[in-house]
């Protein structure tokens, strides 16, 4: 598809024609390196169904000037933004293949978009820092290396609060809203199940059919109490079954609120080590006037 989106532009003067809005996205990124290797821990096409709507999400998108992307893997006291404009790669799982370790997807940093993030949270009254030493976790090298193989889309990454408060993460997702009519892609990348101890066991299919139907009915129903249902997730059936610690979860808080009053869908839904996994996008690509950032 042809861009719609403006150059992406940082001048405090600059004002952004009509254009498309972007949607936000929330997927679930896998185990570890998972898609780049022989799966041991079951079937060896576990990942393959997920892997392949990942191929083809670049084609269900306009293209986007650059990719923004929440992922469960870093925390810090407030948010930070990766600055740096070659970051590396940070391999933070263990126990896999030696190749693994060697993968690479050298997507340039955007310095500029990284600044500009750092303006719309603190207008929010969002506490946040540039960081300029880390590199991209796997939250955000492997499911990306899938849909943007060529690494040739810049990227930004940002960090979840450490305190995990969903209405929290929620408003930083409102912050970054004005993002989307510039061009830039929102990523949130979790998991819609992540209790590590019971993956493969029996309790994991029951738990996540339960919470994953509740996600559904939240993610795609009344844009209007999405908001509140979100905040209110660990009211939800299995939903500490379904995520003993949220870290995996809250990215999903963030591209809702980039999103919010507008329709979700629900765009993938797999079954992976036992569980349910689903996919969620929210927001439709329609011309509305940018305002003056």
């Amino acid at each position: 598809m042809a861009a719609h989106a403006p150059t992406y532009c940082t001048t405090s003067a600059a004002r952004y024609v009509a254009t498309m809005a972007l949607p936000t996205i929330y997927l679930p990124h896998g185990g570890g390196p998972c898609f780049f290797m022989d799966w041991p821990f079951g079937p060896p096409d576990t990942w393959e169904p997920l892997a392949a709507w990942l191929r083809g999400l670049p084609d269900t998108v306009e293209r986007p000037q650059a990719l923004l992307v929440v992922s469960a893997h870093w925390e810090a006291p407030e948010v930070r933004i990766l600055a740096t404009p070659n970051p590396p790669l940070l391999y933070d799982y263990a126990g896999f293949p030696p190749h693994t370790y060697e993968l690479t997807w050298p997507a340039p940093g955007h310095p500029a978009l990284a600044t500009r993030v750092h303006s719309l949270l603190t207008s929010a009254h969002i506490p946040c820092k540039l960081e300029r030493e880390r590199g991209f976790d796997h939250g955000v090298f492997v499911p990306l290396k899938m849909a943007w193989p060529e690494s040739d889309v810049p990227t930004v990454q940002i960090s979840l609060r450490a305190d995990l408060d969903p209405a929290a993460h929620l408003d930083i997702g409102r912050a970054l809203a004005p993002l989307r009519d510039q061009g830039v892609l929102i990523l949130g990348s979790g998991s819609s199940y992540h209790n590590m101890r019971n993956f493969m066991r029996p309790e994991a299919a029951t738990d996540s059919a339960r919470f994953d139907a509740w996600l559904v009915e939240t993610c795609t129903g009344d844009p209007r109490r999405r908001t509140e249902r979100l905040v209110q997730w660990e009211s939800a059936p299995s939903a500490r079954a379904s995520h003993p610690r949220e870290e995996h979860l809250l990215p999903l808080m963030v591209v809702a609120g980039a999103a919010e009053g507008e329709p979700g869908q629900h765009v993938f839904q797999g079954q992976a080590m036992g569980a349910t996994l689903s996919a969620f996008q929210f927001g439709s690509a329609a011309p509305r006037e940018a305002a003056s950032p």
